[in-house]
């Protein structure tokens, strides 16, 4: 039979007041009760651990040898609880989270910083790359959740909230005819040559602007494609082409290009951030994440 924790705890007690009545009130339990469980312990373990006198209990040589572990072993067992709680309430342990690009510019550095102060705990694993990716890597287990761009159509087997919306708005060379327009309509940009979205690595981004090109009466003349919005706002800087970006581009940009809106309908709120996770067992640290993602997200709204 082995000592349990509960007895380790007694045995602890013990020593600190030296006497079975104040060592039991502590514990609230009664004296002989307390005195039983000892000597219990002390029958298991073969060797006597408190010598008792009229003075009160004192600790043999045995049971002071036994007193560190005994307080190291409560200390631990105590730190396994805590943790258990904490991964089980979403608030310790780890979360592989990977980011579009987009992402990047405001989402997620403040949702770090508040969720790192209110969960300083848990640890982040960052890793950029491509919505498809991400999903790829979600399902493959490689990631916990992703921040991904939508459109998107997802597996039955993925989970996604939508975090916020954005405008498709066109982005021109800084001395195109267009640069000094206000608002211009996707229809005066036919005879114009695009650099898209991949059509691979960004289907979801790749078909929104094909899909208003269409609605606005034209196929485009695609001169290049790209991953990085990044990337696609330099190439057209550099004059291969104008685009069709995500408004929250035009504020964390230096490239020699003019972002002018859009007035056609659809460019409107066309586009979404969403944090994307598998959708069995979601883990109590995904939905925390969500919570001050979304709360972020509101706040900029707001």
């Amino acid at each position: 039979m082995t000592t349990t924790l509960k007895q380790l705890q007694q045995l602890v007690m013990l020593s600190e007041e030296r006497n079975f009545r104040r060592a039991a009130e502590r514990l609230f339990m009664a004296q002989p009760a307390l005195s039983v469980s000892i000597r219990k312990m002390e029958h298991q373990i073969g060797v006597k651990l408190v010598q008792r006198d009229s003075r009160g209990a004192t600790l043999t040589p045995a049971g002071e040898a036994m007193l560190q572990e005994a307080r190291s072993a409560l200390f631990h067992a105590e730190q396994a609880l805590r943790l258990a709680r904490g991964v089980g309430a979403g608030e310790v342990g780890s979360l592989r989270l990977g980011f579009v690009n987009s992402a990047i510019h405001e989402l997620l550095p403040a949702t770090l910083s508040r969720f790192r102060t209110h969960y300083p705990e848990i640890q982040f694993e960052l890793s950029e790359d491509s919505t498809w990716e991400i999903i790829r890597r979600i399902e493959a287990y490689e990631l916990d959740a992703g921040i991904v761009r939508g459109p998107i159509a997802l597996s039955a087997n993925l989970k996604t909230w939508v975090i916020e919306h954005d405008d498709l708005m066109l982005v021109v060379p800084e001395h195109h005819r267009f640069a000094d327009r206000e608002y211009i309509s996707l229809k005066e940009c036919q005879s114009e040559e695009f650099v898209l979205f991949g059509s691979f690595r960004t289907p979801g981004l790749h078909s929104v602007a094909l899909g208003l090109c269409h609605a606005a009466g034209f196929t485009p003349r695609i001169s290049q494609e790209a991953i990085q919005v990044q990337t696609l706002v330099g190439l057209v800087a550099s004059g291969t082409g104008i685009a069709l970006v995500p408004t929250i581009t035009r504020n964390h940009t230096r490239a020699r290009a003019r972002f002018i809106p859009l007035t056609d309908p659809g460019a409107r709120q066309c586009l979404s951030l969403s944090l994307t996770t598998r959708r069995e067992q979601i883990s109590p640290t995904v939905r925390r994440l969500c919570e001050v993602m979304m709360a972020v997200a509101g706040t900029a709204r707001s």
